[in-house]
């Protein structure tokens, strides 16, 4: 896959996973229908989590403590502040998107980084696995928003 290429599909997955979560209020974002942490909300809480982790700090080799917001991919990623709205919580998602793009930008496809937890890694190993947790993240927020509108309406079965 050319670069040109990878770049896009992981937009496109960006895309899907905010548009996803788009039709819903505060409130249905926050419904838990499932046992884990997931929600529509915190999937884009936990998406800007890997954001950071995969590109400021792995990538980027930016220090934890001085990324744009919470960098690890633990339990603590899914949680979002009662306070935060959905919107504010997309925009948060969005900027730590828009800073990846710039820090990949520095990076070419041979480039092997360090991860916390994996050890070393290719740059392209890295954007293959963001394409594939978004584009699961976006299918996870498309059934559980489905299923919210849905019996929102009345009309789940």
């Amino acid at each position: 896959m050319i670069r040109s290429d990878w770049e896009a599909v992981l937009d496109h997955n960006r895309a899907a996973l905010v548009r996803a979560v788009r039709p819903l209020t505060d409130e249905q974002s926050r419904r838990r229908l499932v046992p884990s942490l997931t929600t529509p909300i915190a999937l884009i809480k936990h998406c800007a989590a890997a954001e950071r982790v995969w590109f400021q700090r792995t990538i980027g080799g930016v220090e934890e403590s001085q990324c744009d917001g919470y960098a690890r991919g633990d339990d603590q990623s899914w949680v979002v502040p009662p306070e935060q709205t959905l919107e504010e919580t997309i925009a948060e998602y969005e900027a730590a998107a828009e800073r990846s793009r710039a820090i990949a930008r520095t990076a070419v496809e041979g480039d092997v980084f360090v991860h916390y937890r994996r050890g070393a890694v290719s740059f392209s190993w890295i954007c293959a696995h963001m394409i594939e947790e978004l584009a699961r993240h976006a299918g996870h927020a498309d059934i559980l928003v489905e299923q919210i509108l849905a019996a929102d309406r009345g009309r789940c079965s």
